[in-house]
C-alpha cells in the first residue's frame, strides 16, 4: 500500500511539472504574439506593404544636344524591342526559332537570351533584339499568334540624326561598365546608357536628369499585378553647342576623304564655330552595338577615324610656328623689324648646313618679307639671336605646350621643348642646331589644330588669352564667367609686335609672291591674313638634295609632309580664326590654304546673313 501511494505522489509531481512547463511556454508564446501583433504592429504592417508594393525606377529622357541655331544633333527616339517571357512559351528554343524566321537573330543574341533566362525568374521579360525597324515591328505583331511569349516593348534610345557629322564632338553613349559605376541608381537600370566620349561624356551628369518612380503591386513571387502610382522623373538638361551645323557640314565636305582637321573659333568669345575631323564615324553604331567587323574597320584604319584630330592630333606646326618665333624676337628686342638677313638657300652652323625650303634662296629678307616668303634662313638667324628658351615661353603664352582648356575629353598637350625638357625626357643636352630647327616648327615641337587656332586668335584679338569652348553658358559649366562678354587675361605683348606680325600675315595672303597669294579671298570686306606651313615627317638626305627631292605626290602617303594653314578674317575687323591641318597632305600653300579660304568665305557669308536677318527683324519691329 505504501508503494502505491509513493507512485501516486510521483505522478502528481510530474503532472505538475509538465503542466507548469506548458503554462510557461504558452505564456511566453502569448507574450511573443502580443509583442508582434500589438507592440510591433506598425512595423510588420509596413513590411507587409513593402512586400506587396514594389517601387521601380523610371529612366528620364536624356537632354538633347543642339547647335548654336537650335538644330538637333543628338535626340531621343522610340526604341522598339522584341522581348520574350519564358513562362509563356512552350519552349524558349521553339519561340526563338519562330521569331528568327521573321526578324534576324544572331547566334550571340540567342546565347545571351538563354543565359539571361537561366539567371532570371521565368516571368521577367528578356530583350531579344533592340532598335527594330517599323517594318520588323509590324511583322512581329502580325504573327503574334504564332509567337507565344513574344512582346514588343517601347523604350527610348539615343539617336544622332546627322550621323557622322560632328561625331567627335558629340561622342556617343553606351552601357555602363563595372568600373564606371557610381552612386546613381539609374546606372542599375537594364539598358541605361551613359556618355562615353565628347560632350556626351563631359556633360553626362547634367544630361542624365533625375529618375522617376513607379509603384506596382506584386504577388508573393514578384509578378506585377497592377500599377499603383507613377512619378515621372526630371528630364536631363539640353546642351546648346557653339557649333554651326551648316558650317560644320561644309567643312567636312571640303576636307573630303583627307585625314585632316579644321577648327574655326570666335577670337573674342572663344566659341568654337567649326571643329571637323576626317574621316569620322557614326555614333549610332556604338549605341546599337558594333559588330566585330565594324570595330575592326574602325580600329585598324590608318587614318584613325575614331580620333578627334582637332584636339588629339599632335603635329609639327612647320612654318606656322614662325609667328611665335617672330613675336619672341620682337618682344625680347633681340632683333629689329628692319634687320635684314641674306638667304642664299642655306646657312651654316659649324660643319652643318641648314637649308631653306627654297633651294635658290630668297635674297635679303626683313621681318615682313621673312613671314611673307616663309624664309627658313631668315628665321634661323632670328632664332640664333633670340634663343629657344624665349621662343618656348612665348609659345606657351599663346596656347601651346599644354591643353587649351576646351571642354572636350582626351585633348592632347602637344610639346614645346626646352633644355630642361630634353634633359629630363631624353637625358641629353640641348644642341645649338636644335634651336634653329625647332624655331621653324620642326624638331621636337608638336601642336594640335585647336592650339594653332588659339594661337592665331590671340594674335588677331590684340593679345588676349581667349580660351576655346564648345558648350554655351546655358549648361551647368560656369568655368568662364561670361561667354557673351568674357574678360580674357592680357598676354602682355606689345601692340607694335602684334601689328607687325599681322602685317606679315596679310602679305602672305594678299601680296603677290606671298606663299598663300593664290588662295587669297578676293571679296571686298572678307580678306583673310594667314600663314602657311609644311611639316616634314622624314629626314631629307644630302643625296636627295643633290639629286632632287621627290615631290610629295611621288612618295608613299605616310612619308608626305603635313599641310598646314592658319588665318584670321576679316582683316579690317578680325572676328574668326582658323587652323587647317591635312595629315600627309603635302604643301600648306597648295592644299591647306585653299581649304581654309573656302571655309572662311562660308563663315563670313553666314555671319553677313545673320546680320541681314537681324536688320530685317529690327525693321519689322519698327513698323508696329
Amino acid at each position: 500500500m505504501y508503494h502505491d501511494n509513493d507512485r501516486s505522489k510521483m505522478f502528481s509531481r510530474r503532472a505538475l511539472v509538465l503542466g507548469g512547463g506548458k503554462a510557461l511556454l504558452m505564456g511566453a508564446l502569448a507574450a511573443r504574439m502580443y509583442y508582434l501583433q500589438v507592440m510591433e504592429a506598425n512595423k510588420y504592417a509596413m513590411l507587409a506593404e513593402d512586400n506587396r508594393v514594389s517601387t521601380r525606377l523610371l529612366a528620364p529622357p536624356r537632354g538633347l544636344i543642339l547647335d548654336r541655331n537650335g538644330i538637333a544633333m543628338a535626340v531621343n527616339q522610340h526604341n522598339y524591342r522584341a522581348m520574350v517571357v519564358a513562362e509563356r512559351t512552350p519552349s524558349l528554343d521553339y519561340t526563338l526559332d519562330a521569331l528568327s524566321r521573321i526578324i534576324t537573330i544572331g547566334d550571340g543574341e540567342r546565347a545571351r537570351v538563354h543565359k539571361e533566362a537561366r539567371r532570371r525568374r521565368s516571368f521577367v521579360p528578356i530583350s531579344v533584339r533592340e532598335n527594330l525597324t517599323w517594318e520588323e515591328v509590324a511583322r512581329v505583331e502580325v504573327n503574334a499568334a504564332d509567337l507565344p511569349g513574344v512582346i514588343i516593348d517601347v523604350g527610348q534610345s539615343r539617336h544622332y540624326p546627322l550621323e557622322s557629322l560632328g561625331a567627335h564632338i558629340l561622342g556617343y553613349v553606351s552601357a555602363v561598365s563595372e568600373n564606371e559605376l557610381t552612386d546613381d541608381p539609374l546606372e542599375e537600370l537594364p539598358g541605361f546608357r551613359i556618355g562615353k566620349g565628347g560632350v556626351e561624356r563631359i556633360y553626362d551628369m547634367a544630361m542624365r536628369g533625375r529618375h522617376g518612380t513607379s509603384s506596382v503591386e506584386v504577388n508573393a513571387v514578384g509578378r506585377v499585378i497592377r500599377e499603383l502610382e507613377r512619378k515621372e522623373g526630371e528630364p536631363g538638361v539640353d546642351l546648346n553647342l557653339t557649333l554651326d551645323v551648316k558650317l560644320q557640314e561644309y567643312a567636312a565636305q571640303r576636307l573630303g576623304d583627307e585625314s585632316a582637321a579644321v577648327v574655326v573659333m570666335d577670337i573674342h568669345t572663344g566659341d568654337v564655330i567649326v571643329m571637323a575631323s576626317t574621316p569620322s564615324f557614326d555614333p549610332n553604331a556604338f549605341n546599337r552595338g558594333l559588330t566585330s567587323e565594324e570595330w575592326k574597320d574602325l580600329s585598324t584604319n590608318p587614318r584613325s577615324p575614331l580620333s578627334n584630330k582637332a584636339i588629339a592630333g599632335q603635329f609639327a606646326p612647320g612654318s606656322t610656328f614662325k609667328l611665335v618665333t617672330a613675336l619672341a624676337a620682337l618682344e625680347s628686342r633681340d632683333i629689329t623689324p628692319e634687320m635684314r638677313v641674306f638667304c642664299s638657300g642655306h646657312t651654316q652652323m659649324g660643319s652643318i648646313k641648314f637649308h631653306c625650303w627654297k633651294k635658290e634662296g630668297h635674297g635679303a629678307q626683313d621681318m615682313i618679307s621673312g613671314i611673307k616668303n616663309s624664309c627658313d634662313v631668315y628665321f634661323y638667324e632670328v632664332a640664333r639671336r633670340t634663343g629657344f628658351e624665349k621662343i618656348a615661353e612665348m609659345a606657351r603664352r599663346f596656347g601651346m605646350g599644354g591643353p587649351t582648356g576646351v571642354d572636350l575629353p582626351n585633348e592632347r598637350p602637344g610639346n614645346i621643348p626646352d633644355k630642361a625638357w630634353k634633359k629630363k625626357a631624353l637625358k641629353q643636352p640641348w644642341h645649338p642646331g636644335e634651336t634653329l630647327i625647332n624655331a621653324i616648327g620642326q624638331g621636337y615641337v608638336t601642336t594640335t589644330p585647336i592650339q594653332l587656332a588659339v594661337m592665331t586668335a590671340r594674335i588677331a584679338n590684340g593679345g588676349f588669352g581667349v580660351v576655346p569652348h564648345v558648350a554655351r553658358d546655358t549648361i551647368v559649366d560656369k568655368s568662364v564667367k561670361s561667354r557673351t562678354n568674357p574678360q580674357w587675361p592680357n598676354l602682355n605683348v606689345s601692340r607694335q609686335s602684334l601689328a607687325l606680325v599681322r602685317k606679315g600675315m596679310f602679305a602672305v595672303s594678299n601680296e603677290p609672291g606671298g606663299t598663300a597669294y593664290k588662295a587669297r579671298i578676293t571679296q571686298e570686306g572678307m580678306w583673310l591674313s594667314g600663314k602657311t606651313g609644311s611639316a616634314q615627317v622624314r629626314r631629307i638626305t644630302m643625296r636627295e638634295r643633290e639629286t632632287g627631292v621627290k615631290k610629295n605626290d611621288q612618295l608613299p602617303w605616310k612619308e608626305r609632309d603635313h599641310a598646314l594653314f592658319v588665318a584670321y578674317a576679316p582683316e579690317e575687323n578680325p572676328r574668326y580664326s582658323i587652323a587647317v591641318v591635312v595629315e600627309h597632305g603635302g604643301g600648306g600653300s597648295a592644299v591647306a590654304a585653299p581649304i581654309a579660304r573656302d571655309i572662311m568665305i562660308e563663315v563670313q557669308k553666314r555671319d553677313l546673313a545673320r546680320v541681314a536677318e537681324a536688320k530685317d527683324d529690327a525693321t519689322d519691329l519698327r513698323r508696329f
